[in-house]
Parts: structure tokens; C-alpha cells; sequence
């Protein structure tokens, strides 16, 4: 049950950072575009790392917790994005 849910959530929480990534170019002036990604990947891959580190999970449960993690810090960038497309915002 737990590997179960834990690709629900991974599969879920990744499809978030995608549209994360894939929103950030319509509200983003364009020298900061490749800049607010990095910054995006960075954090969730360290994040991810430490995550799965601490937890002590091995095999698949680790590749999942880490995805989870990963998707989980792209969350917040997405929320925004998601209003921004509501308001009609451009970039900024």
C-alpha cells in the first residue's frame, strides 16, 4: 500500500512541476526564464536528496520518495501561476 500511494503522489506532484516549468515562460521576462527553472530544479533536487536521505528508504520507495520531494517544492511556483493565468497577469 505505501508504494501505491507513493506513485499516486509522485505521479501527481510531478505533473504539478511540469506545469510549473512549462507556466513559468508565460510569466517570466525572458533573461529570467532559464534563471527562476534553475533555481526551481535546484531546490527540489536538493530537497529531494535530503529528503530521501533522511527517510532511509531503499529501491523503488526511495525513487518515489525522491520524485515526491522533488515535485512537492514546485508546488508553491505552480499555486502562483495557476492565479496568474486566472487574472490574466502578464509577465513580470
Amino acid at each position: 500500500m505505501d508504494v501505491a500511494l507513493l506513485f499516486i503522489a509522485a505521479t501527481t506532484l510531478l505533473a504539478v512541476a511540469g506545469y510549473a516549468q512549462w507556466r513559468v515562460r508565460a510569466h517570466t521576462v525572458g533573461s529570467r526564464v532559464a534563471l527562476l527553472r534553475g533555481v526551481l530544479v535546484l531546490v527540489g533536487l536538493a530537497f529531494a536528496y535530503a529528503t530521501t536521505a533522511s527517510s532511509g528508504a531503499k529501491g523503488a520507495l526511495a525513487v518515489l520518495a525522491f520524485l515526491t520531494a522533488f515535485g512537492l517544492v514546485h508546488v508553491p511556483a505552480a499555486i502562483i501561476l495557476f492565479f496568474k493565468d486566472l487574472r490574466h497577469e502578464g509577465r513580470s
